[in-house]
């Protein structure tokens, strides 16, 4: 079994900055792509940004120039360095990765969350 732990979140005033963790554990072979996805109360779940094994990485319009993602793959961990955040970035932030398990068997799995407040 593979299991995805966020951290990272919290309460941040507007302008502030927090980065977010997210360590992939259990049976893995390799980790393909991962990215953030975030959530708010009544809306959509959105791809926040998005990162290859390769480290190629893509964002959504609204935070390209205030959030980095990142990877270490020697850690099976994704992060998302976000500055400059707004209340409109207040939602839960969860991370999700495509890992190959064994070389015939390849599964998306998610975390479980992680809160982000920004608000003064």
């Amino acid at each position: 079994q593979v299991q995805l732990v966020e951290s990272g979140g919290g309460l941040v005033q507007p302008g502030g900055s927090l980065r977010l963790s997210c360590v992939a554990s259990g049976r893995i072979f390799s980790i393909g792509a991962m990215g953030w996805y975030r959530q708010a109360p009544g809306k959509q779940r959105e791809l926040v940004a998005h990162i290859t094994s390769g480290g190629n990485t893509n964002y959504v319009d609204s935070v390209k120039g205030r959030f980095t993602i990142s990877r270490d793959n020697t850690k099976n961990t994704v992060y998302l360095q976000m500055s400059s955040l707004k209340p409109e970035d207040t939602a839960v932030y969860l991370c999700k990765a495509r890992v190959i398990v064994t070389l015939t068997l390849v599964n998306d799995y998610w975390g479980q969350g992680t809160q982000v407040t920004v608000s003064s």
